[in-house]
């Protein structure tokens, strides 16, 4: 009874760090769906403040940056049926939520496996709290900036070559972009997943020179799996990054059990 007694205690715990999570996300996602961002002056610098526009949204603003920023000139960006651009407005807000409550998600998943970890990983476990964060903004911001506009003109380009206007769905172009956002910011954690698992003493440093072949062969197959096309070349553009990132984790690994070792001498 005991032991049934612990479960149910760990599964409300459970359910009250995911509805605190909720909350938070659904409330930055409420705000991004009903205000505004206004622009103002102060000493020449442009700032912003929100006001109540739940049509000209936060969401429909940034779906105007990302058109602007990211769909190639010769492409139409349009809307089927009624509706669509207010869910691909959702699905913005929704992201939204999730990057601006990544502070909440990662807090309240920490404190749910803490009771289950020993003082060395609980010590790797807040350490890791803000580079976490950081790496899934970066990894966004590498998608948005450097990925996602060379694979759109890169496919888009077939069109163009055979002379055929091309117009893209905005439900489409929309969970396309965030499919990237969202890969990218995750995939981004693993060299922080590589030092975490290894600070923790789970395996050591040697681990993942080791099983490089592996690796490579996951990280190809994931690319695979996530990018659109069944060209074989846009995969790339996710495996490359990933590879490079669990080299630069394998190596940042190694030199940090080198200086632990080093300290213990």
């Amino acid at each position: 009874m005991s032991e049934i007694h612990e479960i149910a205690k760990h599964l409300d715990e459970l359910r009250a760090r995911i509805l605190r999570i909720v909350i938070v996300v659904g409330i930055i996602t409420v705000f991004i769906l009903t205000f505004h961002f206004t622009p103002f002056e102060i000493n020449g610098i442009q700032l912003y403040y929100p006001t109540l526009d739940p049509i000209n949204n936060i969401a429909a603003q940034i779906t105007n940056v990302m058109k602007h920023q990211l769909v190639p000139e010769h492409v139409q960006l349009i809307q089927t049926a009624p509706g669509q651009a207010f869910f691909a407005q959702i699905y913005i807000a929704a992201l939204g939520g999730i990057v601006f409550g990544m502070p909440v998600i990662i807090r309240e998943m920490t404190g749910f496996i803490k009771p289950a970890l020993k003082e060395r990983e609980i010590n790797v476990s807040r350490i890791i709290v803000l580079p976490a964060l950081g790496l899934f903004i970066a990894g966004c911001l590498f998608s948005y900036i450097l990925v996602v506009p060379y694979i759109l003109d890169f496919l888009y380009k077939y069109g163009e070559a055979a002379g055929i206007v091309t117009f893209l769905n905005i439900m489409d172009f929309v969970s396309f972009v965030l499919q990237f956002l969202l890969a990218f910011g995750l995939s981004f954690q693993l060299p922080l997943i590589m030092y975490a698992v290894t600070a923790s003493g789970i395996i050591d440093a040697s681990f993942w020179r080791k099983n490089i072949r592996y690796a490579i062969v996951i990280i190809v197959i994931f690319g695979a799996v996530i990018t659109p096309d069944g060209s074989g070349i846009t995969m790339w553009f996710i495996a490359g990054p990933m590879f490079a990132l669990y080299v630069a984790g394998m190596f940042f690994v190694e030199r940090k059990e080198r200086k632990s070792k080093k300290i213990k001498f």
